[in-house]
Order: C-alpha cells, then structure tokens, then sequence
C-alpha cells in the first residue's frame, strides 16, 4: 500500500502531458508509472476577437472585467450622482470589476452593501427613483433570486404603476452569469428566462470586452431598468482593443456577425463563440454557408434581424447555456414559427443545456458544445 500510495503521490506531482516514469519504492521494487491524464480544459470554445474599431478613439488592450472597469469608470465621471454598490465592490469586486473606484471616486459613490440580495436592488430602486443613477452588482447571477419580487414586481412596474410620475429607470443591475468550468450548480446559472417574461426591464448579454463596455454604457444610459449579465468565463478569457472614451452600443439590435445562405445561428454571450466555430465547421466539412447572429439584447429582442435572416436561410437554430424548457430559445423559435413558416425549409432546432441542475463534473457533458450544434446543422441540412 506505501508503494502504490508513493507512486500515487509522485504520479500526482508529475506535469501534465509528461512521459511515464519508472520509480523506485521504498520495499525497493521498481514501479513504472503511466504518464499523467491530459488536463480537461475548462473552455468548450474558442475567442476570436473582433478587429479593433477605428471610429471611438484610442483603444487599449482590455479583457472584459476590465473594460467594465472602464465603462463604470467613464459613467462615474460622466454623472455626479451615479453609485456603485454590491457586495465586496469597494473592495474591487470578486472579480475585480470595480477595483480602483473607490479609491478615484469615494466611499460615498462606491461602496459594500450587506450580503442580501433584495436589499441591494430595494435600495437601487430607491436610489433610482430619486433622479440619481444607480449601478448595482449582484455578486453571482445565480444569487439573483432573492431580489426577483423586488425586479419583477418594483423595479419593471414603477412607471406603469405611478401613471409616469414616477419611474426608477435609472437603475442597472450587473451579475456575472453563465459557466465557467467548474461553477457547479450555485455558480453556472443563466436565468435571463426568467426575467424575459416581465415587461418593463431590459435584459442585456454582450459576447466580448469590446461589446461589454458600449452595452453596458448604453444600459447606465437607458431610462428603463436594466438587467446587464456578464460571462464570467470571458472576465480573463476574452481579450480586444478596447476604446479608452466612453462609446453607445445600441440596445435590441442584433448584430449579424456572419452572413451565410443557408442555415441561421443565433446565440448570446459565451455561446456566440460556440456558434462560430460551428460555422466554420459546417463551411469546412459539409459546404454549408451559415448567418451567424449575435441576439445581444433578450428583451426587449430584435425579431426584425432574425426573421429577415430566417427568410434568407430557411432554417434555424439557437443555442444557449440555459435549460431547454422555457429557455428563451422557445420565444425565438415560437416567433420564427408564427412570422416564417412558410419560408421554413426544417423544423427550427434549439440546442441547450437540459433540464438538469448545472452539474460539476459533468458540465463537459451538459454545455450544448459546437458538436451537438454540428449535429443539428447537419439534421437540418438532411432533412
């Protein structure tokens, strides 16, 4: 047992991808060990920059946590009366996306909040309806459910209720959302479903650093309240050049990243990359030209772009991290339906996650990768 717990130990110690070694135990019998498995890499896809934009200035290099920094450092000098708030922000935030503004802009204007959820966006709500701009974070996007009443039934009818004599659209709400490779079930959850069947709010997901910081600008600036979901995989993995001046991505306008002839992909967020990839495997191997959509807004969503696309097409798919049932998906496919039909050459296939709790270790097994969304381009294709 010494001799295969010693063989364990050293195993363990050996790098990843080193050749088998042969060691000697302490009973002094030689052991020849295998080589170490290959380390499963956390990303199911690959990040291809957008090429830097000319029309916004100077651009710096910038992953996306930190063109978040940007975009909520160009808001705060923008407004006087414009806060952060949530929990660890002062400090920089877990994933450091406000590291630094409380030492540039005060205790007063970015600042720790208890670790209750319904009270940070309750008192964004108030804040809001003061006239002042309220940017609140909550600390994971699977924690956002306590503060659900206070979205859904405060924040999206505020107006509505008053007549318009009242209103907190000044309120955003940031949370970092989606996998990660090793989340598990509190730490992986896309909920923008949830949210998408209230109206009043905007929902908004961006794929890039680049996007991140217009969108993100673009939502502190709406006179709605917005939900802003930040692909917490892409904070480090997604690197772009990055405007330095504040710049306006427009809301509910998708954007085709791709034009293609004979299939539509429409995604949001991490996944877009995901569907990237599928198209150049589906040119490459099957000869098939794909329109590739980035949805970028869940609501309100620019049907106009995707139903144009599917009349192109002919054919759909959507893909997103979120369960199957009730995904938002079901909206675009039940609208596609009901605009396209006849213009429909295959049912519209919607490749998700199921209807699970996001797993740990088998969350390899539950991302709806660019395999499974090659299968259903080539079902589509043969139908």
């Amino acid at each position: 047992m010494a001799a295969v717990g010693l063989a364990l130990a050293l195993r363990g110690a050996l790098p990843t991808g080193a050749a088998a070694v042969t060691v000697r135990c302490r009973s002094g019998l030689w052991t020849r060990l295998p080589p170490p498995p290959p380390r499963r890499s956390a990303a199911h896809f690959s990040f291809q920059p957008d090429p830097a934009p000319t029309e916004y200035g100077e651009t710096q290099k910038m992953n996306l946590f930190q063109s978040i920094t940007s975009a909520l450092d160009n808001a705060l000098a923008k407004d006087p009366t414009a806060v952060i708030f949530g929990e660890d922000v002062a400090f920089g935030g877990v994933f450091r996306c406000t590291v630094g503004l409380r030492d540039k802009y005060g205790k007063d204007r970015v600042f720790n909040t208890p670790l209750c959820e319904q009270g940070i966006v309750g008192f964004g709500i108030g804040i809001a309806v003061t006239g002042a701009t309220a940017i609140a974070e909550i600390q994971f996007a699977d924690y956002i459910f306590p503060a659900f009443d206070q979205i859904v039934n405060e924040a999206a009818k505020y107006r509505y209720r008053s007549g318009d004599l009242f209103n907190c659209g000044n309120l955003t709400i940031r949370a970092p959302w989606g996998c990660v490779g090793h989340g598990a079930l509190y730490h992986s959850q896309s909920p923008e479903a949830f949210f998408a069947h209230c109206p009043g709010i905007k929902i908004v997901i961006p794929r890039s650093p680049l996007q991140a910081k217009g969108l993100l600008l673009s939502c502190i600036e709406d006179k709605n309240p917005c939900i802003f979901f930040e692909p917490k995989i892409l904070y480090r993995a997604a690197v772009e050049q990055v405007p330095v001046d504040p710049y306006y991505i427009p809301l509910s306008q998708a954007e085709v990243l791709q034009t293609g002839s004979d299939v539509t992909l429409v995604a949001w967020g991490t996944q877009v990359h995901v569907i990237k990839e599928v198209a150049a495997m589906a040119q490459e191997k099957l000869g098939v030209s794909c329109e590739v959509i980035d949805l970028r807004t869940i609501l309100p969503w620019d049907t106009e772009t995707i139903c144009k696309s599917v009349v192109k097409t002919g054919r759909l798919l959507i893909s997103h991290e979120a369960p199957l049932t009730g995904g938002f998906a079901s909206e675009i496919s039940s609208t596609v339906q009901e605009e396209c039909f006849l213009n429909l050459e295959a049912p519209i296939s919607r490749v998700c996650g199921y209807d699970t709790p996001f797993p740990h270790i088998f969350e390899p097994f539950y991302i709806p990768d660019k395999w499974k969304c090659y299968d259903a381009v080539l079902k589509m294709i043969n139908y």
